[in-house]
């Protein structure tokens, strides 16, 4: 039983208006997303401090108990308000993620509290598997001042999906390319009329 949380809580500055709204081909960017990746959870969640906004998504909306203290408060929230032990942790901003990567880091989350892929030298927690049983740890960060995504990962059982793990499913690593920017969109346009990997297809067109 997966639950499957998007956060949607970021402040959006650099795209100066929010960018999980902003259409990528027609379409909300945030809908990329779900569409991608809906079908291997038994829930559905996003995380938004204007649950007006998405009410359109048609999925459970929970909202920050301090909005605006950031991407790891977020977290937190998402992981309270899961149904399910296990939780995939994806930002709003990911249109390409890598299914085959997303079901290896799943095979890896029974042995571990959270399963985070690091790539060019950088984690990347928001495309990520946690447990619940974060939970502790992430409240000592947040009560400790510590409000960095990955400050809490110390504290808990790691496991790092290394580069060279990911590449053997996405060489390229679009799976972690975020749309932050005017530019980002552009880009992600490009790559949409490219046509992008098979992997890397939605579902219904693989």
């Amino acid at each position: 039983m997966l639950s499957i949380a998007i956060q949607a809580g970021g402040r959006s500055e650099r795209m100066g208006r929010d960018k999980a709204r902003v259409l990528l081909a027609g379409q909300p960017l945030i809908t990329h997303v779900l569409g991608r990746v809906a079908h291997l959870g038994t829930e559905i969640l996003v995380t938004t401090n204007a649950p007006e906004d998405y009410a359109f998504l048609g999925v459970r909306l929970a909202g920050d108990e301090e909005p605006g203290a950031g991407a790891l408060a977020g977290l937190r929230t998402a992981l309270r308000a899961a149904r399910h032990e296990t939780v995939l942790v994806l930002a709003c901003d990911l249109p390409f993620v890598c299914l085959p990567l997303l079901d290896h880091m799943l095979r890896l989350a029974p042995e571990a509290d959270a399963v985070v892929p690091r790539w060019q030298g950088e984690f990347e927690p928001l495309h990520a598997v946690y447990r619940r049983s974060c939970l502790p740890a992430i409240d000592r960060s947040l009560d400790e001042g510590r409000r960095r995504m990955i400050s809490f990962l110390p504290a808990v059982r790691l496991t790092v999906v290394e580069e060279d793990q990911v590449a053997a499913y996405d060489p390229q690593g679009l799976t972690f390319f975020n749309v932050n920017t005017p530019e980002d969109l552009q880009t992600a346009e490009r790559i949409l009329a490219a046509g992008i990997p098979p992997a890397l297809a939605p579902p219904e067109d693989r």
